[in-house]
């Protein structure tokens, strides 16, 4: 009669252990490779391509789509969606699983590069929602694309590999810090001051930002680029920690980026198994959640929905009643993650409200903040029909919210795929140390998520 959340790993049929261990080493592997929306596109497409995926305009150039069919679009390299064709019309709806590719970060400014007191800097704007102080003191890496003059296509990654150089970005010593003490934690490090160092050797018989000068050298020998190229180029500075294993029992799972690439990861896996389903699936990943989903690689914009168009003119033609219809009667679940309860914070959340980390993928009815403010809340019926899916595929899951009532908030996707009139609920795994430069899950809700979602598409 009691409800009780199950531990998973006392609850997980032991025959799968060897399973859960296999997926959270490729998880892993994921993550390494995947910091960036860039990087995590291209792992994605690779891995597609491998499962038998095809790029969309060889399917339009064909003009041929059938049931099984697996196709995949790309939406300027930041953004991708996959498609497994079902015998069903597209009226019938599509079985969606949405997650993002973004992640807290710093990206540099246009005009980044600058020397202050004999050493070089590049200036960064912070990316969604950070404490600016865990930056400070930790090793950081460079990812991006930048074009030279001539127009050549150059692909930066500094710091991830063991015999290169790392950035930096300073803090005051604790001996001299009587002052910076007192400040509140938003007040410690202020935005200008989240600059990296870059170098601090001197040009040769230069008088004028000689180490800015020599930095400079090296980027015209390295990638032959100059100052002006960083105009329009387009560099995110990341943590250069690899995911590691955490606890003595290596239950656990620290990364940069496990909001969102968790989600992303495990429901990529759970589409790349998918075959012959009756309703089309899809596997979609999107940009800038982080920062309200906007743009040409959010969410907002008419990527997914200009995607699904062409495949229903491939599938015999396209209006615009049959459209509506599709997307109206098509079910998501919103694959992002959540709060897990962290015993050093209890005063942040309630306890039977919150997710526990261990205790599997966690559906959350509603997000938002104060009074629900930005939430989609789904309905009973959609939750009742997730719930026997999950059930019915044996995946551990529970409930939980983003913490107290008026202690903050947060959304995800959940909200604009619900304004085609979609069935739509919040699902994904539990996280500690959300937005950190390093955040950490549990191995086993890591492995119930992938569960779940192959749960949801084989049985809605």
């Amino acid at each position: 009669m009691e409800y009780k959340r199950k531990n998973v790993w006392l609850n997980i049929d032991q025959g799968k252990i060897d399973e859960l261990e296999s997926l959270s080493t490729d998880y892993m592997d994921f993550m390494n490779k995947s910091k960036t929306e860039r990087l995590a596109v291209k792992e994605i497409v690779r891995r597609a391509e491998e499962a038998g995926f095809r790029n969309i305009d060889e399917v339009i150039a064909e003009g041929k789509l059938e049931a099984g069919d697996k196709v995949y679009a790309i939406n300027r390299q930041k953004a991708v969606a996959l498609f497994v064709i079902g015998s069903e019309d597209f009226e019938a709806g599509m079985s969606i699983v949405g997650s993002h590719l973004d992640s807290p970060r710093l990206d540099l400014k246009t005009v980044p590069l600058y020397e202050s007191k004999d050493i070089a800097y590049l200036k960064t704007h912070y990316y969604g929602g950070i404490k600016k102080y865990h930056w400070i003191n930790i090793p950081l890496a460079l990812h991006g694309v930048i074009y030279n003059k001539g127009g050549e296509k150059i692909e930066v990654s500094i710091g991830e590999e063991a015999d290169e150089p790392v950035f930096f970005i300073s803090e005051l010593l604790v001996h001299l810090s009587k002052d910076l003490n007192q400040k509140k934690a938003a007040e410690v490090i202020e935005g200008e001051q989240l600059n990296i160092m870059v170098g601090s050797i001197p040009l040769e018989d230069e008088k004028d930002n000689p180490v800015k000068k020599n930095i400079l050298n090296i980027l015209k020998e390295k990638y032959n680029i100059e100052e002006e190229d960083f105009l329009t180029a387009e560099f995110e500075v990341v943590p250069a920690d690899k995911a590691r294993l955490v606890g003595l029992d290596s239950s656990m799972i620290m990364a940069y980026g496990h909001d969102d690439k968790v989600c992303a990861y495990t429901s990529l896996r759970a589409i790349l198994e998918s075959e012959n389903p009756k309703k089309t699936l899809v596997g979609l990943f999107v940009d800038k959640e982080e920062i309200g989903s906007v743009g040409a690689t959010g969410m907002s914009s008419q990527f997914f929905e200009n995607t699904v168009i062409e495949l229903m003119n491939l599938r015999g033609g396209v209006d615009l009643v049959s459209f509506k219809r599709a997307m109206k009667n098509s079910k998501v679940l919103s694959a992002d993650v959540t709060l897990a309860e962290d015993p050093n914070f209890l005063e942040a959340t309630e306890e039977n409200n919150t997710a526990k980390l261990g205790h599997g993928v966690c559906l959350t009815k509603y997000t938002g903040s104060r009074g629900k403010g930005g939430s989609n809340d789904a309905d009973a019926e959609f939750l009742q029909e997730v719930r026997l899916a999950f059930d019915k595929g044996e995946a551990i899951w529970q409930t939980g919210e983003l913490g107290k009532i008026d202690q903050g908030g947060g959304g995800t996707i959940a909200y604009i795929l619900a304004e085609y009139g979609m069935q739509v609920v919040d699902c994904g795994t539990p996280v500690i140390s959300m937005h950190a430069p390093l955040e950490l899950v549990s191995k086993a809700d890591v492995y119930e998520t992938y569960r779940a979602y192959k749960s949801f598409y084989e049985n809605i």
